[in-house]
């Protein structure tokens, strides 16, 4: 059964109305499940972890494994799109489009259930990618060590390209990405007697303050870096002193090594400024698996020169983007390549307007079978 466009679109429809949160998407794998039972299990094997599922086709050629992976999980985001089809989860909605991910895999997975592929593959229905690194942590569960892919492949809707349109570049697609979260304990007391205080307004301030050097004395000008502070959370009154401040924020490099580098400089500066007003710093950088998302040359060569050849294709070559996405930790484990598919949306990426257009699905499923016929074709003669 090889999925047609309308098949798939219903497919997409009905997932989109039952997003879930990341380790908790129960219905959501019911349903890719009771999809992938339908299809010809000639070939085909799957089991599960938690709410993944990893399905694996025997290829005609065994010594050689391909993988494939979709994210699954939605955001807690209040749909405001006016769809027919909108979120039945009240607060939840697939604002980022991994429905349009889901589906598209699906569609992939349904051609080389009926086309044996010439390699082994290896389809990996992934949660948590937004809040918990699902990637990282299924990767740790062993799930994956008897199906392990040699190379892997995935994508990200872009709203910002045209629907269908195959982006990609060589080197970093996506930056990694680093949580600050910082408390700063002095002690509180009366704003007449500040000589009996330890203000942690002022300490927090020097923080926030010390904080902008980073990227412009620290980074390399012709790299780039991001260090953004959004929450400073410190008193309850004007005339109380503060004893406590909570600071959190965010790192973002197009390099692990310059994620770390900042992440250092953060640190250093929260303890410097601990020690000079002579109070406590408790700092939590926290990075999990959102390392920079980082192509390998040779799939990502062959990925642009098949795309930037075939004729049904339009393919557009893409800028680095500050966005992160958890599956940089698997192509620091796996040599791959992620890539955009255009989705042609006025409204960004997390934004509860966000509707994709349709027509982006099945182009996107039709590039990716023929790129992966062709790719397997190639690795079942080396």
């Amino acid at each position: 059964m090889i999925l047609s466009e309308q098949e798939l679109i219903e497919i997409r429809r009905e997932l989109h109305q039952i997003p879930e949160i990341g380790m908790e998407e129960f219905e959501t794998q019911k349903k890719l499940i009771s999809i992938i039972k339908k299809m010809n299990n000639e070939w085909l094997e799957f089991k599960t972890w938690k709410t993944a599922t990893i399905v694996h086709l025997r290829g005609i050629d065994e010594t050689h494994t391909v993988g494939y992976r979709t994210d699954i999980d939605g955001l807690p985001v209040t749909e405001e799109t006016g769809l027919s089809f909108s979120s039945k989860h009240k607060g939840k909605m697939h604002a980022c489009g991994h429905d349009i991910h889901m589906t598209v895999a699906l569609g992939i997975l349904s051609f080389f259930t009926e086309q044996r592929p010439n390699v082994n593959m290896t389809f990996i229905f992934q949660p948590a990618e937004e809040n918990a690194s699902g990637g990282k942590q299924l990767y740790e569960s062993g799930t994956l060590d008897s199906w392990m892919p040699d190379e892997i492949y995935a994508f990200h809707d872009n709203p910002g390209l045209k629907a269908g349109v195959i982006g990609c570049r060589q080197g970093t697609l996506f930056a990694g990405t680093c949580e600050i979260h910082a408390t700063f304990t002095g002690k509180s007391g009366h704003a007449a007697f500040p000589h009996n205080a330890n203000d942690m307004v002022v300490a927090g301030a020097y923080f926030v303050t010390q904080i902008q050097s980073i990227v412009s004395r620290n980074v390399d000008p012709i790299q780039s870096g991001v260090v953004t502070l959004g929450h400073f959370n410190a008193g309850t009154t004007g005339n109380v002193i503060a004893g406590k401040a909570q600071i959190d924020g965010t790192i973002r490099a197009l390099t692990q090594e310059m994620n770390l580098l900042i992440q250092k400089r953060v640190r250093k500066i929260a303890e410097s400024i601990a020690e000079s007003f002579e109070c406590e710093v408790d700092l939590d950088l926290h990075q999990g698996g959102y390392y920079p998302v980082e192509n390998n040359s040779e799939t990502t060569k062959e990925f642009i020169n098949y795309m930037m050849s075939t004729k049904e294709v339009v393919f557009e070559e893409t800028k680095p983007a500050m966005t992160g996405e958890d599956f940089g930790f698997l192509l620091s484990k796996i040599p791959g390549t992620m890539f955009w598919l255009g989705v042609d949306s006025p409204y960004s990426l997390h934004s509860e307007h966000l509707a994709p257009k349709e027509e982006a699905i099945m182009k996107g499923v039709d590039a990716m079978t023929g790129y992966l016929q062709a790719r397997m074709t190639k690795l079942s003669k080396k």
